[in-house]
């Protein structure tokens, strides 16, 4: 039985009406713990407050509600939408929450004269053509570099394909058939990219037999030239449908969703959703939900379909392994995608072999990550006992990345809850300071990093870790006691002899003797861990940052191109690459850009 508060939720209960509606459950700081959605708002609200029946987690969260707030809709549907929308908004304690991941990359084929097959993410546009979406970005550029292999299509932007005036490179290794100097005709590469379309769309039998006509019509030509490219399609094609390890023989589109649970209880849950389009298994990703103690796998997928298929486009078909209710969902999803939507909890044949291999990979990806996770609760438990920082959980790490001075950036990576959280990384551009000064590049990240903080907006994390030695936690330390953080728990780390891996010092602010672990200690591994992630992390954003200021440094200082020339430049071309690319054909184009000109901007950029 839950413990007594001011709530009255009898009372409360009494006056609720018995329609479809969501309800959110408050604490007493008026923050929202829950959001729930019910066919009968008065059912199910009351059945909180049953003396019998909860388990454990809800127990305690009806034990902490002091108010509850109710939205009456029209339908189920219409409350499961309202529903989700609020938990992604307010991402509540109690409900499971799953990562609401960036769009989901497609294959383009562009709706140009000359399509262009490329890599896409973002929102779609009736003027061109989308396949997938794909689980991740490598298999999209994996399926692009099949396609340019058989079909030799273009993939390069429209600003280098209008302004070329000899074949690329892909030309000569065979990718591409080179429309943009007309080696190729219009018709025979609009049928090249039909082809190329009827295959992502899963009709492979009816490309080989088109494939397999045109090598018959040009060797009864005699144009046996062009029969071999034929004959090297379709064996290409032939050996893509061998390594196919899934195909349903039609061209189906399909999600699959299994869920598997750790058996002690613990509420750590894998999810797998795999991708099925145009009849090929096209991969898979695994989730891992955040607040999923005391969910149960049918709980989970029913939460994952409405968080996930949210304002995002929904195949026709979806297998679950979990019997769930449907109903709210399907109509839903129907009503979001405009068309009929079937989810299958009973699937056979083909359909079930994919749901077994969700379901296998869910089982060893959850393995996987409880393996990792007891690695890392080793390492964060050795470090917090090596540190003496009872409940050391958060900790975020500084890295200072230069050449000579030039381009300076800071990173902040952030490590919390036993992983790197990547989409709490930043990065700083440091300026208006001497070039090469290291310390005044930490004294600047920290000031505007934790100002904030200092002002009540946040919290301080448990470790702040500085990549460096006694100067930059010198200067670390100046500027937590200025924004008056003086309790923050600061520490350098020190490349040590020969700057080799296991001999790093640990240096605290005021101490005059540094820390040295031995190399096997986890609570070192992981302050290696977190240490690398924030050095990549910088030299990745300041090679950026580099290359972009040299290029455009390097117009810049071409006598005679000025604002207006520049400009144009960047606009023909696309970009500061497009215009280190162009020849001197390509550059005498430009509007104001005459051949000497354009010889001499060649010269500076070569």
């Amino acid at each position: 039985m839950p413990a007594e508060s001011s709530f009255d939720a009898k009372a409360f209960c009494s006056s609720l009406p018995s329609q479809p509606g969501v309800y959110r459950m408050l604490n007493a700081m008026a923050q929202v713990i829950y959001v729930g959605k019910a066919i009968d708002l008065r059912k199910r609200v009351s059945s909180y407050f049953q003396k019998n029946g909860l388990g454990p987690r809800t127990q305690l969260m009806v034990s902490q509600v002091t108010a509850i707030e109710t939205t009456v809709t029209r339908s189920e549907a219409e409350a499961l939408l309202l529903e989700n929308n609020l938990i992604k908004s307010l991402t509540p304690r109690y409900n499971i929450l799953f990562r609401d991941d960036k769009s989901y990359p497609y294959v383009i084929l562009s709706g140009h004269r000359f399509p262009r097959l490329g890599f896409y993410r973002g929102a779609l546009d009736k003027k061109h053509h989308y396949f997938g979406p794909f689980p991740n970005a490598g298999m999209v550029r994996e399926s692009i570099q099949l396609l340019q292999k058989v079909f030799r299509l273009r993939t390069c932007e429209d600003t280098v394909f209008s302004n070329r005036t000899r074949p690329c490179l892909l030309y000569q290794i065979h990718r591409c058939s080179g429309p943009c100097v007309d080696l190729i005709s219009e018709q025979t590469y609009r049928e090249d990219a039909k082809d190329a379309e009827l295959f992502l769309q899963g009709k492979q039998t009816e490309v080989l037999q088109r494939i397999a006509r045109k090598m018959k019509e040009a060797a009864d030509a005699q144009d046996y030239e062009r029969a071999a490219l034929f004959r090297d399609q379709i064996q290409s094609l032939r050996k893509i449908r061998e390594k196919q390890f899934v195909d349903s023989g039609n061209a189906l589109d399909a999600d699959v969703i299994a869920c598997v649970a750790e058996p002690n209880g613990s509420g750590r849950i894998c999810v797998n959703l795999a991708m099925v389009r145009g009849g090929r298994h096209l991969g898979d990703k695994s989730f891992f939900p955040q607040n999923a103690g005391g969910y149960d796998p049918p709980e989970a997928v029913e939460a994952f379909l409405a968080q996930h298929y949210l304002n995002r486009s929904v195949p026709s078909l979806i297998i679950v392994g979990e019997k769930i209710r449907r109903e709210a969902l399907q109509t839903l999803l129907a009503e979001q995608s405009g068309q009929k939507i079937i989810i299958n909890a009973n699937p056979i044949g083909n359909r079930r072999v994919w749901l077994n291999m969700a379901t296998e990979n869910a089982r060893l990806a959850l393995e996987q990550m409880l393996s990792r996770q007891a690695s890392q609760e080793e390492r964060l438990q050795a470090l917090q006992q090596a540190l003496d920082i009872p409940g050391l959980s958060r900790v975020e790490c500084f890295d200072i990345s230069h050449t000579l001075g030039e381009a300076t950036i800071a990173s902040c990576v952030v490590y919390d809850n036993f992983s790197m959280r990547s989409s709490e990384y930043r990065r700083y551009n440091i300026n208006g300071i001497v070039p090469g000064d290291d310390y005044a590049a930490m004294r600047d990240v920290l000031s505007r990093r934790y100002r904030k903080i200092a002002e009540g907006e946040s919290r301080l994390p448990d470790l702040i870790l500085i990549d460096g030695g006694k100067g930059q936690v010198s200067a670390a330390q100046e500027v937590l006691v200025e924004l008056g953080l003086n309790d923050a728990n600061l520490l350098g780390v020190a490349k040590g002899e020969e700057r080799k891996p296991g001999l790093e010092q640990l240096i605290f602010p005021g101490v005059e003797n540094p820390l040295q672990l031995p190399k096997d200690h986890p609570g070192l591994h992981l302050i290696q861990q977190i240490r690398d992630e924030a050095h990549r992390f910088a030299i990745y954003g300041h090679r950026a940052k580099l290359g972009k200021s040299r290029i455009t440094s390097s117009l810049e200082q071409i006598e005679g191109i000025g604002a207006k020339r520049r400009q144009s430049l960047l606009a023909r071309f696309g970009g500061l690459k497009g215009v280190q690319k162009a020849s001197i054909e390509e550059l005498q184009q430009v509007d104001g850009i005459s051949r000497a000109m354009a010889e001499k901007i060649y010269r500076e950029l070569h």
